[in-house]
């Protein structure tokens, strides 16, 4: 029996990869089935989706439903049956999940599985297969004369009955750009506003066994980034911080993206993050403790801040989320909460307006609480008793001012040094951008239709302009200079190192003699201060640097070397010899004009070949000098 899988992706990204399907698919004996998992994405036309899952001529197809792909499953779904209508139509997932009476109306499908889906979808296909009814199986939701009729699926106990999909060859890692990692599943938590609590508590595990054979298969197979789906990844507290060891073990070179609550996070645990390479999320949502009651999340502001202290101490990579029109939540509270965020130093902070999403707790008692929102994905917020409709839409544009400035603008490192030197506070320094932003470019910018040199100038022009008064426009070089130097150092982050040129010292004249390129992974930038003096001073006083250094400018290399970002500070003549290198001139030649001994040329040479900064002239010139 042929049973086709689809999945509907947002857009390709990392995060693009069939894990659903792919446990449903691990969950069935292959010898009885043929399976084929599709990857579509939700900008493709209807009719190429449609005629590629004909091509394959299934008996069944199942569609995998989320808030983002609804509304593209189900012309899907209406199109297939139209055109095959012996087809066997299904569909899974949280929006089946939360809302099978709204998802039946939708589109003419068989079955929907509801909840925990490998054991009711093999039995599912056993029954289909054999041409049987399905109507008592656990799990299944039927149409009836009366509505729906569903009986509700226990979770597995074990877990781990359930095949690997990466260990057993269903997901080939070497075909997607990163991986979706599953650890455990439930929450412990019962957020109002979420649905992964639904009306269940309690976590299920995949054993540490299985967990390590992952993860050395991921190591072996080259995986660059994994995202782990749980969702509190270190609420045993114990059992994460083994992950972390074994992590750092045997996978050091992957980059991981962890969800975690701030209550687990200790000085050890901290220390174990920062160890390996990744990234953690936090939902903070709100700092205001009685707005988080509201939603049945407890809150202590001090405690909090000393967790985010262990990380800020470790170094350890970590963002924070919010949501704007909580119930009971102002404008002006959430500019508060938005204070409280960025003062803690996040590496990026995501906004989100609410979205009251089916079959959660929020939805069942928002009519008694005056929220009002659109019935259909993304089921976000239309107005509140305490958020009016143009609140929501101000918010928005401040929303979209922090992504652009603070998270795009990678400005964690110098931001509240900023805010510090003009006496403002975070929220307002950012409506005075979101202000600025629509006068000089447009009030419906977005983040995404800039890159990142587009937003490092608006910064640096914003930036001129706050510190344009007398009293303030001493700051401004630091300012610039940090803002640049933070811009070029994450750019060299994502630029893969060159390829370093054989060891040349028994050769130094011929080296001298050749013609060399700058690589393009070099950058190279010029500023107004030392730049080692900025980066020794730690988080920026600008008074204080002001007061304390001069201006005298440096000539600087940023480059990445051995798995490492180098920041290189050179004379005035060598950083023109690197910045005139043209893959023609022979170097000496280039040394000369610039009155540079040879000697010392050679030196430097030997220096800038052994670190990776030029490559043999063999390309045209790059543009990456500032």
């Amino acid at each position: 029996m042929r049973i086709t899988l689809v999945a509907i992706h947002p857009y390709p990204s990392p995060q693009a990869v069939p894990l659903a399907n792919a446990f449903l698919q691990s969950s069935l004996d292959n010898s009885k089935f043929e399976i084929a998992l599709e990857d579509f994405f939700i900008d493709q036309e209807i009719v190429e989706c449609v005629e590629k899952i004909v091509a394959l001529n299934p008996a069944a197809v199942g569609l995998s439903m989320y808030v983002w792909n609804r509304a593209t499953c189900l012309k899907l779904a209406r199109s297939l049956k139209q055109l095959i209508p012996a087809l066997s139509l299904f569909a899974g997932g949280p929006e089946a999940t939360a809302d099978p009476d709204g998802v039946m109306a939708g589109a003419p499908f068989d079955f929907l599985i509801v909840g925990e889906g490998e054991s009711p979808f093999a039995a599912a296909c056993e029954r289909l297969r054999t041409g049987k009814n399905l109507q008592d199986i656990k799990g299944i939701a039927m149409r009836s004369r009366g509505g729906i009729i569903l009986t509700p699926n226990e979770p597995l106990s074990e877990l781990d009955s359930i095949p690997s999909p990466y260990l057993t060859g269903i997901l080939d890692t070497t075909r997607y750009q990163g991986i979706l990692w599953q650890l455990s599943r439930g929450c412990p938590f019962s957020c109002d506003f979420c649905f992964d609590s639904r009306d269940r508590h309690g976590v299920r595990r995949f054993s540490l066994e299985r967990v390590e054979a992952e993860l050395r298969h991921f190591a072996a197979k080259g995986v660059s980034q994994v995202f782990v789906l749980d969702s509190t990844f270190n609420q045993d507290i114990k059992r994460a911080k083994t992950i972390l060891r074994l992590i750092k073990k045997i996978a050091p070179r992957i980059h991981f993206h962890f969800e975690v609550r701030s209550e687990f996070i200790d000085p050890d645990m901290a220390r174990l993050f920062a160890s390996i390479t990744c990234s953690l999320q936090i939902g903070l949502q709100s700092s205001d403790p009685l707005v988080l009651k509201g939603i049945g999340r407890s809150f202590n502001r001090d405690s909090f801040a000393t967790k985010i202290g262990f990380l800020n101490a470790s170094g350890a990579v970590f963002g924070l989320d919010l949501i704007y029109g909580l119930p009971d939540d102002t404008p002006e509270g959430f500019a508060k909460s938005l204070d409280f965020a960025l003062g803690l130093y996040p590496n990026q902070l995501d906004i989100f307006p609410l979205a009251v999403l089916p079959g959660t707790r929020l939805a069942t008692r928002s009519g008694a609480i005056g929220l009002v929102y659109l019935p259909d994905p993304p089921y976000t917020l239309i107005s509140s008793t305490t958020y009016s409709s143009e609140d929501l839409c101000r918010t928005k544009t401040l929303a979209t001012a922090c992504d652009i400035f603070y998270t795009r603008g990678k400005a964690v490192a110098w931001f509240n040094g900023v805010i510090k030197a003009l006496r403002l506070k975070p929220s307002l320094f950012m409506k005075k951008f979101a202000e600025w932003l629509a006068a000089e470019k447009s009030s419906s910018i977005d983040e995404a239709s800039l890159d990142d040199r587009e937003i490092r100038q608006l910064q640096r022009d914003f930036l001129t302009r706050m510190f344009s008064r007398k009293t303030l426009r001493r700051f401004l070089p630091a300012v610039l200079d940090l803002v640049d130097y933070h811009y070029h150092y994450a750019a060299a982050i994502l630029t893969p190192q060159a390829p370093l040129l054989p060891d040349r010292k028994s050769d130094k004249k011929g080296a001298l003699e050749q013609a060399f390129v700058l690589a393009t992974s070099t950058r190279l930038v010029t500023f107004h201060y030392g730049i080692y003096d900025l980066l020794d001073a730690g988080e920026p006083d600008f008074r204080e640097i002001a007061d304390n250094f001069e201006p005298t400018g440096s000539w600087v290399a940023i480059y990445p070397h051995a798995g490492e970002i180098h920041t290189e500070s050179f004379d005035e003549p060598y950083f023109r010899l690197l910045e005139q290198l043209d893959y023609r001139t022979p170097t000496c030649q280039i040394a000369a004009r610039l009155h540079i001994p040879a000697d010392d040329a050679r030196s430097f040479l030997e220096f800038a070949i052994a670190e990776g900064i030029i490559l043999q002239g063999r390309t045209p010139p790059p543009t990456n000098s500032e």
